[in-house]
């Protein structure tokens, strides 16, 4: 059977709801998307690393460092623009250009990842067979609130409290990355569909940047 071929796009537009710019805020030294970026194009599985945005400036930098870029149109690149329009956006483009079956779909917020990640996450999907793959991070937080009515509402009973130990473990999405087969996203329009899959990782390289606190965190984990 051949293997498919994989290739990773990287959707980094231009603004940003928490942090100005996010995706050239320097971490270490270097852009955010940047860390995405080396990650993909130094995996073995990984053809060809594509970064889809709305900003030239990202896009310059991108081809710099070896990726192959997309301009995106605004309409794609909107605060309110979901992942999978602007994924879809750059599927369309690619098809007829160059042949591949599956895409990863990296998130550059989350940028602090083992350097094999990516590759043993593939190999999981394909061994499994899975349509769809997301990254997690195990956790035991079940004591969540919320308003409803301005009125605080637990979704968990705090009168007969669980110890941590009894507590079942769940898996959260950590949004690093998401694998999916091409032909099938095209239907559902949707990354997680099928027979899915899970790749877990470590809390710490879970961390995901999404305002100027995290930013603070990040630089300290980088730099231990």
């Amino acid at each position: 059977m051949k293997s498919k071929t994989v290739i990773s796009i990287i959707l980094a537009r231009k603004n940003s709801k928490g942090i100005k710019n996010k995706n050239l805020v320097k971490i270490n030294k270097k852009p955010l998307i940047y860390w995405s970026i080396i990650n993909s194009i130094n995996s073995k599985l990984i053809e060809k690393t594509f970064v889809s945005s709305d900003s030239l400036k990202i896009l310059n930098f991108s081809k710099k460092y070896g990726a192959e870029i997309i301009k995106r149109p605004f309409k794609y690149a909107k605060k309110n623009t979901s992942s999978e329009k602007s994924l879809m956006h750059a599927i369309n483009h690619l098809n007829g250009k160059i042949k591949f079956d599956t895409v990863i779909f990296i998130q550059p917020t989350s940028p602090l990842r083992k350097k094999d990640d990516f590759d043993n996450a593939i190999k999981l999907f394909k061994k499994k067979k899975f349509d769809s793959l997301f990254s997690a991070t195990i956790t035991h937080d079940t004591n969540i609130w919320h308003y409803a009515k301005k009125k605080l509402i637990a979704n968990y009973n705090y009168k007969k409290r669980k110890m941590r130990q009894n507590i079942k473990e769940k898996y959260l999405e950590n949004g690093s990355f998401y694998i999916f087969d091409k032909k099938k996203f095209e239907n559902y329009n949707c990354r997680i569909f099928g027979k899915i899959g899970m790749y877990l990782m470590s809390k710490k390289n879970s961390f995901q940047i999404d305002d100027y606190e995290d930013i603070n965190l990040f630089r300290k984990l980088f730099t231990n």
